[in-house]
């Protein structure tokens, strides 16, 4: 069974990891279903219903529905995040039409058995201008770079850095300060934090059985961010389109273990040349 230590971070069993691997999977499939088809023309909502409809045919819950994380904020009225261009994150479901050109972030979390996946994709409406089809590119790409610097005995300053790094080396761009990254497991946010830049071996080491959710943020702009008079959108201070790029991840014995991609990130981490370790079933 889970254990916690002093620091709040949650340590799973095999079985337990199981459990968010297929939680995980919810949360891959489903994404994968909203990305082919979110379209110009759709809603945000329609987007929406398709969650819905993949969290009934699995029998999950929405880690998402009804979420309050503090106090004063109204609960969360969606089982998606569905943000689009300016709008970086946490993006309410409306009868907004999509329309070509618009980079459309989605964001989804599924549990399964008291245990969480969540996960987030950015996809181009349409043909993408230049720039913003290059700014998504970055940021899927520093999700990846963080991700593969997860290593046993590592800390997560070392995967804040690795994102850090990897898109102040493509160019001027905006990494979002005000959220990030966070464990995950029997509830959606947990400790540590993992912010989207950092120093090298600072904070939390690595351990087996932890799970983390590294999220990249990233605008064309600033780092700056305000919310709108829903409570719960966050937007780009300076008007900047912003993407979004998220998986949830464990670390084996034997390497890495996307929870939150259908393959578990082996085609990818055997690209970027780091070893894939699932557990056996």
């Amino acid at each position: 069974m889970k254990h916690t230590r002093p620091n709040g971070i949650e340590i799973l069993s095999e079985d337990e990891l199981k459990l968010m691997r297929s939680a995980g999977l919810v949360v891959a499939h489903a994404l994968q279903e909203m990305t082919q088809a979110a379209a110009a023309g759709m809603t945000t909502s329609d987007v929406d219903a398709i969650a819905v409809e993949v969290l009934a045919r699995f029998g999950a819950t929405s880690s998402f529905l009804g979420y309050e994380p503090a106090p004063m904020l109204p609960p969360y009225p969606a089982v998606t995040c569905t943000s689009v261009n300016d709008e970086l994150i946490h993006g309410i479901p409306t009868q907004r039409a999509l329309k070509d050109g618009d980079l459309l972030s989605i964001d989804f979390g599924a549990c399964i058995g008291g245990y969480h996946g969540d996960a987030a994709r950015s996809v181009g409406i349409g043909e993408l201008r230049p720039e913003v089809a290059v700014l998504n590119q970055v940021t899927y790409e520093s999700l990846w770079a963080g991700i593969s610097a997860a290593r046993l005995g590592r800390t997560i300053g070392d995967i804040s850095y690795a994102i850090q790094r990897f898109i102040t080396r493509a160019g001027k761009y905006g990494i979002v300060r005000g959220y990030t990254g966070h464990g995950i497991g029997h509830n959606m946010h947990q400790p540590p934090d993992i912010p989207n830049y950092g120093k090298p071996k600072k904070g939390p080491r690595i351990e087996r059985g932890m799970c983390l959710a590294i999220e990249p943020m990233v605008t064309l702009g600033t780092h700056n961010t305000g919310v709108l008079d829903d409570d719960w959108t966050v937007v780009t201070a300076d008007g900047s389109i912003g993407a979004h790029w998220e998986n949830t991840i464990t670390v084996t014995k034997h390497g890495l273990w996307v929870l939150t991609e259908i393959d578990g990130g082996e085609e990818t981490l055997n690209k970027l040349g780091i070893p894939f370790g699932p557990l056996a079933d």
